[in-house]
């Protein structure tokens, strides 16, 4: 018989500070029981999917606790109010005990997570308005293009799937002929019957645009998260052993908004959403997982659309260097050097930035004496540089649009 769940019971006045932004060491949050509680952030990158005042029922905090990062917004309490306060730790309790409230954070991340990745994809991506399925051609002759046919066979096999009477159908038959004898795609409408599944290098999970079933649990290798933008092939990640994917088109019913492929020779666990149903009771570690997992991408595409408010290209640029020690959980010492897994193109595109633009701040930023390009990686000499120019760049702009605002 499991243990039963020890909740806290907080009260907060009314004008409480519950949560800061920027507090680090986060290790519980809250679900409101009565009151109400306004959150807020020192810059409103976007307007919040179902509005800024939390009522009953709704929950706060789970970000910074569940991902391990700093609090990604203020909680401020505007009535009294009264709050369920839950350590990380019993979180896997929470899902085995009431499942209602775990699935519906879970869910409320997922809906945040895709609400948050179109913002970003408008702002740096330039990409105003969500393609229908018969996109899944365009991404089939991208592939094409590039003669990477296992991608491109996949890609118009789901074309056809799906769109058997499209306008490019034809085309679509004509081409998937002609690159099958040199293409290897596999598991091309799925499986009812093999959760266990081998993914060889460079071939496709699954294309942006479909219907999506399945979240995977990466058992070996590693999986790259890709979207095509304006005929160009843009990476949004690369995942691990132990990482999980594709979740938010299972949770939500919507269709995956990024495609997956295998980065090299993968094997992956597939659930669907039966077994996921029966997951969330009989493995609350996993459960657990992905809410962290979730969390964590929240906190990284928040900073990410932050970044692109700093008008000064310099500025971003130092800004996501440190986004990127932060999210890596790097101790900001000084005087201690670290080496970055990218270069200078690779950071230009993460911030956003057009490459000429780009590179011409990039050189500014490189007359600092403790930053270094060695081996097309990006090196410091002293990481805490890193966060004085970044916390500098931000502090310019407060008083920048302080200033604006006093003329008004």
């Amino acid at each position: 018989m499991p243990t039963p769940l020890q909740l806290k019971i907080v009260n907060f006045t009314k004008d409480a500070y519950i949560v800061v932004e920027g507090k680090q060491n986060a290790d519980h949050f809250y679900i409101l029981r009565s009151g109400k509680v306004r959150v807020s952030k020192e810059v409103e990158v976007v307007q919040e999917e179902g509005g800024n005042v939390l009522g009953p029922g709704d929950f706060f905090g789970v970000v910074a606790a569940m991902s391990g990062h700093s609090h990604i917004e203020t909680a401020q309490a505007l009535t009294d109010c009264s709050a369920i306060s839950v350590n990380k730790e019993n979180f896997g309790d929470l899902i085995v005990q009431n499942t209602p409230v775990a699935m519906k954070i879970i869910q409320g991340f997922s809906r945040r997570m895709r609400y948050l990745d179109e913002a970003l994809a408008r702002i740096t991506l330039q990409q105003s308005s969500e393609p229908d399925i018969g996109h899944l051609f365009f991404v089939a002759e991208f592939y094409a293009k590039q003669s990477q046919f296992n991608q491109a066979h996949y890609a118009y096999h789901q074309y056809l799937r799906y769109c058997p009477n499209g306008p490019h159908a034809e085309r679509a038959r004509q081409r998937l002929e002609k690159i099958q004898p040199y293409s290897q795609a596999v598991y091309l409408d799925g499986s009812e019957t093999e959760f266990t599944r081998i993914y060889k290098k460079n071939t496709m999970i699954f294309s942006e645009m479909m219907p999506g079933g399945e979240l995977y649990i990466i058992q070996k290798g590693s999986v790259k998260i890709t979207k095509i933008v304006n005929d160009n092939e843009v990476l949004l990640a690369v995942l691990k052993q132990g990482d999980i994917f594709g979740e938010m088109s299972l949770i939500e019913n919507k269709p995956r908004s990024a495609s997956a492929i295998a980065f090299e020779d993968t094997q992956l666990l597939a659930v669907n959403r039966e077994n996921f149903a029966r997951m969330v009771s009989s493995q609350p570690q996993i459960i657990t997982r992905l809410t962290q997992l979730l969390a964590e991408r929240i906190w990284f595409i928040y900073k990410q659309l932050a970044n692109t408010l700093l008008k000064d290209k310099v500025g971003r640029l130092f800004d996501g260097l440190l986004i990127q020690l932060e999210r890596n959980r790097v101790p900001l010492r000084q005087g201690e050097a670290y080496t970055f897994e990218f270069g200078p193109k690779e950071l230009i595109n993460m911030v956003g930035l057009p490459m000429a633009e780009g590179r011409e701040a990039m050189r500014e930023l490189l007359k600092n004496s403790r930053i270094k390009v060695l081996e097309d990686r990006i090196v410091i000499s002293d990481r805490a540089e890193i966060e004085k120019q970044a916390k500098y760049y931000r502090k310019m702009q407060k008083i920048e649009r302080a200033r604006r605002q006093s003329r008004l």
